[in-house]
């Protein structure tokens, strides 16, 4: 069943744990660890069976191997999903088990908790394990690794413009899908650069405060992709770039914090043959990985996070970016499947270097 899964693509392993007495129903899927020891999300869901949670394992995990290699950092992807509500299905003795799971794979695996997980749940976890990335109130600690994430994404979005527009962020307007926690930053970060921008999101509330502080224009949520703005961000959930809203888009340019933003590779041909010019998702909200690989490495050095080390690293994801960016224009290539290439072949280099 695993093997012939749909999203099985040449992963090392996959993990089933079971603690009956404390009500664990978990998988953790190890994708590569060619590079370092696989890290990634721990996410709890009221899954409808098995077979969903394993392939949303699988799926996450490659994912994660995908970002390390493009992020340049000493780690692997892997992903743990735990079968359960987190609404009535959590309890201390659940997590203490979840770390026993995690500690038993002997650091081949780091933790970082997502959907349906907290740090407070990570408290209970760290009772068995060290393998966690996100404890709140350790040294090694990133404090606020979304303003990392954040940076990236201003970053690249700064790259795309004066590569494809000869502009700084001054002179250029930006439509945000999603003003949260990481598209809300994101529009401070850009107003601050002097960017005029257009947002919205599903909250009215909340968007009519980042409005009001960032001074920019509000639009209902089906409206944005119809601004006529320099960028397209998106922020919000997943397939912002669909076969309804690819032909209502104005921008030229489409760069985001929203992971998988393109709906298939349909649209993403589609996207590629209109010329817009896209920066691959994996690669520019990979500040959260470094932030991920900061605290890891502080944990095995016994310290305190490196903030100069994040910094270089965030430099050289732009370099990554850049070079994708470029080899997508001159070979007349997706700038995705670019992305995909190259870390591909940074695993396979690493694999080749460890044999």
């Amino acid at each position: 069943m695993i093997f012939n899964a749909a999203d099985f693509d040449d992963h090392e392993s996959i993990h089933a744990f079971h603690d009956a007495s404390a009500g664990l129903k978990s998988y953790i899927a190890i994708h590569s660890t060619a590079k370092g020891a696989a890290s990634g999300p721990a996410r709890m869901w009221a899954y409808p069976d098995e077979a969903s949670a394993i392939s949303d394992a699988l799926r996450l995990a490659e994912t994660m191997s995908t970002k390390t290699a493009l992020a340049g950092v000493d780690l692997g992807g892997g992903a743990a999903v735990i079968i359960g509500s987190s609404q009535d299905g959590k309890s201390p003795a659940l997590f203490e088990a979840f770390g026993r799971a995690v500690q038993s794979l002997g650091g081949r695996y780091w933790a970082a908790h997502e959907v349906g997980v907290t740090s407070a749940d990570f408290a209970d976890a760290r009772k068995s394990t060290r393998f966690l990335i996100g404890m709140a109130g350790q040294a090694s600690t990133v404090p606020d690794p979304t303003a990392v994430a954040v940076e990236g994404v201003k970053r690249g979005i700064e790259l795309c413009v004066r590569l494809s527009l000869g502009k700084e962020l001054a002179d250029v307007s930006v439509a945000i899908q999603g003003v949260g926690q990481m598209g809300g930053r994101l529009a401070d970060a850009l107003a601050a650069a002097g960017a005029r921008l257009v947002v919205t999101d599903l909250n009215a509330e909340t968007a009519k405060a980042v409005a009001l502080r960032t001074g920019a224009r509000l639009v209902a949520p089906g409206a944005i992709f119809e601004v006529p703005t320099d960028v397209f961000a998106p922020c919000a959930l997943g397939s912002a770039i669909n076969s309804r809203t690819l032909p209502l888009l104005k921008a030229p340019i489409v760069a985001g914090g929203a992971n998988n933003q393109i709906a298939n590779d349909v649209i993403r041909d589609a996207m590629h043959e209109r010329g817009l010019i896209y920066a691959p998702d994996m690669v520019i909200n990979g500040g959260r990985i470094i932030a991920s690989a900061a605290e890891i490495r502080a944990v095995a050095n016994g310290g305190a996070y490196d903030h100069a080390w994040i910094e270089a690293k965030l430099g050289a994801l732009m370099v990554t970016l850049e070079s994708i960016l470029r080899r997508a224009h001159t070979e007349r290539r997706p700038a995705a499947d670019i992305a995909i290439e190259m870390a591909k072949s940074r695993i396979a280099e690493a694999k080749q270097q460890a044999a």
